[in-house]
């Protein structure tokens, strides 16, 4: 099953929970708008090349739209759709006044030079800027993009608008970026897992990890889990797999990472098939990396208690069933993984205010804000008996269900 129709299966299993209206269930359904625009660069051999951006903007009803932009050569509408869907929920899950949003633009990054992204960046923002803004829509980095795709949208939207800082999020801190943004996605997963382990009775440090992608957002993960004495046995990424039983000294493999660029060779720990991972035998199992990777296929061989979504989707519904019915614990990723969305929201905010918060700060709030979802969430699963996933797409479905209500979305 594809991203889009997992997302709008969970959707409708949450609207049917709550009782919602058929047209203003499927008033929700639908995206805002759409946008698709051509973007022709001259590229450094003289040489002309098009490529396809979009927006999907999904609804505003709490809020400005805000989500990723990415770059890649296989940028599906569905999933862009989907992601756009799930922006929705997840910021309303984190009680943060967005909507949702997702783009990007069709083209392989690695094929192209410094100069050649920064004309496509600017061309794309070009044609949107009049459909973005700070209290419209607000792009944050995604995959294929970084702080300096941000740096020249903030600049090329400037250009029209006068200095914009919070109409991207994600950028430099020297134009405005917040202090924490880097670590943030990865630390409200070590919030959550905290919250879930500590509601069993259970601590971090007590527990066995495996993760899967050691990119930002694992690499994070697993720095915050080993810093409170849990133990990660096992951590895979493209370029291969490392376990340990006794426990990865994860300091020594980010250096040996960012001194080789892969996980291979590395003396703390031995090779083992990247495929394994998923099915290792760990207590908590921390997926990273790309959606789908739990699967019916794999689903009944996974030995892990509980499964911490970090990444976007990588559950499936047959895989879901399996894994609910073996009695493993599952934390959905619209709230695991919405640290960056959270601090993302810290960065606009310091931005309209002009007033700057130092790490400290950044990261006491994003603590109080995933403890209060992780409560929001149990609340709700407590008042319809459903599974966290449902507890938390019924939670962030109701919230924007009510604003759209209150707007008065007939009318």
């Amino acid at each position: 099953m594809n991203a889009l129709a997992a997302t709008n299966r969970n959707f409708r299993l949450a609207a049917r929970i709550l009782g919602l209206d058929s047209k203003l269930e499927k008033s929700l359904l639908i995206p805002l708008r759409e946008i698709k625009v051509e973007c022709t660069i001259p590229k450094d051999d003289g040489s002309l090349a098009s490529f396809v951006g979009f927006r999907v903007q999904h609804d505003n009803a709490r809020g400005p739209m805000k989500g990723g932009i990415r770059y890649h050569h296989e940028v599906d509408p569905d999933e862009v759709n989907a992601l756009a869907q799930l922006m929705t929920w997840k910021s309303a899950v984190a009680a943060i006044p967005y909507g949702g949003a997702k783009g990007g633009i069709g083209c392989d990054p690695t094929e192209l030079s410094t100069s050649e992204l920064e004309r496509l960046t600017r061309v794309f923002t070009q044609k949107i800027h009049d459909l973005i803004g700070i209290h419209r829509d607000v792009p944050a980095p995604d995959m294929g993009t970084n702080s300096q795709t941000m740096a020249w949208m903030l600049d090329e939207y400037s250009k029209f608008h006068g200095h914009s800082p919070a109409v991207v999020t994600g950028k430099p801190i020297d134009l405005g970026g917040s202090l924490g943004r880097e670590a943030a996605t990865g630390l409200g997963v070590f919030f959550a897992t905290e919250a879930l382990l500590g509601e069993c009775g259970k601590s971090i440090s007590e527990m066995k990890f495996a993760i899967q992608g050691f990119g930002n957002v694992g690499a994070w993960t697993a720095k915050f889990i080993h810093g409170v004495g849990g133990k990660v046995v096992a951590v895979s990424d493209i370029t291969g797999a490392v376990k340990n039983p006794n426990g990865i000294d994860i300091p020594a493999l980010l250096k040996h990472k960012e001194t080789t660029q892969s996980l291979k060779d590395f003396q703390g720990a031995d090779a083992m098939d990247t495929n394994d991972l998923l099915v290792h035998e760990c207590d908590v199992l921390i997926p990273c990396a790309l959606g789908g990777v739990l699967n019916k296929e794999n689903a009944a061989d996974v030995k892990a208690k509980f499964i911490i979504e970090a990444a976007n989707h990588p559950t499936d519904p047959e895989a879901d069933e399996i894994l609910s019915k073996k009695g493993v614990v599952i934390l959905p990723d619209i709230y695991a993984n919405s640290g960056g969305v959270t601090v993302s929201y810290f960065e606009w905010v310091q931005n309209i205010q002009g007033f700057m918060w130092d790490e400290e700060k950044v990261n006491c709030e994003l603590k109080k804000y995933m403890m209060k979802s992780f409560h929001d969430i149990k609340a709700m699963c407590k008042a319809h008996d459903c599974s966290l996933r449902m507890g938390a797409f019924t939670l962030g479905v109701n919230r924007v269900a009510h604003a759209t209500l209150l707007r008065g979305w007939e009318a």
